[in-house]
């Protein structure tokens, strides 16, 4: 079954990529939604009725399919695992997935290159099923690269708009330096373990089940587990756009938004999270590892959100939201809270494709415009899109009983009663993650607002900019987009509501009726390493308490999580009334012109690194080394030989006198050489 969930949408792929032009629009949406929904139905079948029944310590499924690799003591099989990490990821996936397959075939409706739009998308969908099922890290790699690959192709889709193909280009080169960590960090796994497999295979015992049994490297100092999990965490603040990698991103919207919902919120962004928490069992081995995800996730999320205040483009404000939410699934790992983490990433897929695909549905009715502040007064024009998003808001905003409340604030308390990073640390990041939830719901406000509310700020003069997605629209008033793009809008805004029950924790399970444990975290832990150390910040000593930090006294205070389960709903609610009453009144208010060209990131990476890099290129590598140099020897070389042939040349007159003369002198030199000894 593991087979087919993969390569149901390669098919699909392939059979639009070769003959998707001459077959048409409907035969192409037909094959490209069917091959996904056969991955999903598979997903779901496979979870539910082989996994999900095991006991917990069995749950685990291998399928092999071929050695891939065998070179002396190095073995990489082509094969699949399915546990309960990647078990809860291909429901998402292929579920998700699905729905914004369908969505766009109503949003690309028209579009001449529909057939080529649904390959990418589809090869898409095999790279990062192959990536979440790869029982190895050079597997998990192939997919790795694969959605890379797939990314720059779909954000680049728009081959006429220079925006798009520059975008293209930037994700694609930014990726490839986390990629470089990445693949150190593979060569060093194995030169420690022997091995690059998260199953034990020919005696040889998986990476985590060796690393489990290494001894916690001392906070501060940089061994070889640190050295490893600093690496795999370079690889995926590429991936997943953390500081410094993160400014590809919010380019990307580029893309189609179908493409922004699927690959940049839901699947593709969230593959550094997967990585970290694959290799959760060295992770927990080197708390130096541990403080630097947490503290770049948390900065990380703050810098975005404040970023996000001040965009003005629909999409771009989306896309700093989902780098600040990335930022929160990292600090969440960082303190050792690693089935926290996977929990938002379940959620956020939920309401942030939800809010992606709701903006494209604004784009669509709104004729291609994308500027918020040329908006206003849709709801009354599209009660659908609105009602839906405002599903989306209420969940990323972490109001109760919507999905991200429960993600968010687990996420928040976990940080708090950390017992993962020296004392102090958990109730600093605390704190910046409580900024971040407030300007999070203070920004999406201003996103609702400015979009749905208040008066209305387009008109025919300024009903299209030529600055959306470019793939057609009409002049004329908003409209509510077609049901083929709501339907999934609705389901989405369903699974926005009732999709963090599934996590509930013990301590708030009372108050919504539920009386259970937290299903979701038991779920996940046989797949996930424990966080058992503790940081004595004082005698820089590190020690193992034989439980996980997460299960800690602080971890148990029913009344100290329901108290700071209360300052989190504060929060939402305060930063929703500072949107609604400032925004309201003034929804064209100028915000602060630092945030709104984001403090400046790209024009200092540009004039630091990029354009330093083009002059020596252009100046001294191509100029000097390629052209005087290399083609220099080469020219050179050839032209030493012409002039020796035109000299030796001379000596071919043609007369034979003039031979056997040469050959006489000859001789005479050779017998007077021999006589002379």
């Amino acid at each position: 079954m593991l087979k087919w969930i993969t390569l149901a949408p390669l098919i699909g792929a392939i059979i639009n990529g070769l003959l998707g032009k001459r077959l048409g629009e409907r035969a192409v949406a037909i094959i490209a939604c069917g091959s996904v929904g056969v991955s999903t139905v598979l997903a779901f079948t496979a979870f539910f009725t082989k996994l999900l029944p095991l006991p917990p310590d069995a749950r685990r499924y291998t399928e092999h399919f071929f050695t891939w690799l065998s070179v002396g003591s190095f073995h990489a099989d082509f094969a699949y695992l399915l546990d309960p990490l990647s078990g809860i990821y291909i429901l998402f996936i292929t579920g998700v997935g699905l729905l914004i397959h369908i969505y766009a075939t109503g949003y690309m409706h028209g579009d001449p290159g529909f057939y080529r739009f649904f390959a990418y998308l589809n090869l898409f969908m095999f790279m990062m099923l192959t990536l979440v099922l790869a029982d190895n890290l050079l597997l998990l790699f192939v997919g790795w690269e694969g959605v890379g690959l797939c990314s720059y192709l779909l954000i680049g889709y728009y081959i006429r708009k220079q925006e798009a193909g520059d975008a293209a280009k930037k994700a694609f080169i930014v990726n490839r330096i986390g990629d470089f960590g990445y693949m150190i960090a593979v060569f060093l796994t194995f030169t420690t373990f022997g091995t690059i497999s998260f199953v034990a295979k020919d005696g040889v015992e998986s990476i985590m089940t060796q690393a489990a049994a290494m001894p916690v490297e001392a906070f501060g100092a940089v061994g070889v587990l640190t050295g490893i999990a600093l690496l795999f965490f370079v690889g995926a603040t590429g991936k997943s756009a953390q500081i410094p990698l993160f400014v590809w991103l919010p380019d990307a919207m580029a893309g189609p938004t179908p493409v922004s919902a699927l690959i940049h919120a839901a699947t593709m962004v969230t593959a550094g999270v997967y990585l970290v928490v694959r290799c959760s069992a060295i992770f927990v081995k080197a708390p130096t590892a541990l403080a630097v995800v947490a503290v770049i996730g948390a900065v990380t999320a703050i810098l975005a959100a404040t970023i996000g205040i001040a965009q003005n483009d629909i999409k771009k404000v989306l896309a700093y939201s989902t780098v600040s939410q990335l930022g929160y699934m990292f600090l969440a790992c960082g303190v050792g809270a690693f089935t926290a983490a996977i929990f938002h990433v379940m959620t956020h897929a939920f309401f942030k494709a939800l809010l992606f695909l709701g903006s494209g549905s604004v784009i669509h009715g709104m004729h291609e415009e994308q500027d918020i502040r040329k908006m206003g007064g849709l709801k009354k024009y599209m009660p659908i899109t609105w009602a839906t998003m405002a599903a989306g808001w209420l969940a990323i905003c972490g109001i109760p009983l919507f999905s991200g409340f429960f993600s968010k604030d687990e996420i928040l308390w976990r940080t708090f009663a950390t017992e993962s990073l020296p004392h102090g640390w958990g109730s600093v990041l605390w704190v910046v993650g409580a900024l971040t939830a407030l300007l999070t719901a203070f920004y999406m406000t201003r996103l609702m607002v400015m979009t749905f509310w208040g008066s209305e700020r387009f008109g025919r003069s300024d009903a299209h900019h030529g600055h959306g997605d470019g793939h057609g629209g009409s002049h004329g008033k908003p409209h509510e987009s077609p049901a083929v793009m709501w339907i999934p809008l609705a389901v989405l805004a369903v699974l926005s509501v009732v999709g963090g029950y599934v996590g509930v924790p013990p301590a708030l399970s009372s108050l919504v009726g539920i009386h259970s444990e937290n299903h979701f975290e038991h779920f996940l832990e046989p797949a996930i390493g424990t966080p058992d150390v503790v940081v004595h910040a004082a005698a820089g000593e590190v020690t193992a308490t034989g439980q996980a930090a997460a299960d800690s006294h602080a971890s148990h205070d029913v009344g100290m999580e329901r108290l700071f389960t209360g300052i989190s709903i504060v929060i939402a609610f305060l930063g929703i009334g500072l949107g609604w009453v400032i925004f309201n009144r003034q929804p064209l208010k100028v915000m602060p012109r630092l945030l709104e060209n984001k403090y400046y990131v790209d024009e200092f990476y540009g004039a630091a690194i990029v354009r330093p890099l083009v002059d020596v290129s252009r100046s001294f590598l191509w100029k000097i080394v390629d052209v005087k140099i290399i083609d220099g020897i080469v020219n050179g070389s050839a032209a030493a030989i012409a002039g020796l042939s035109g000299v030796l040349r001379h000596s071919q007159t043609g007369y034979a006198r003039g031979y056997a003369a040469a050959i006489l002198l000859g001789a005479i030199v050779v017998v007077g050489f021999f006589a002379l000894r």
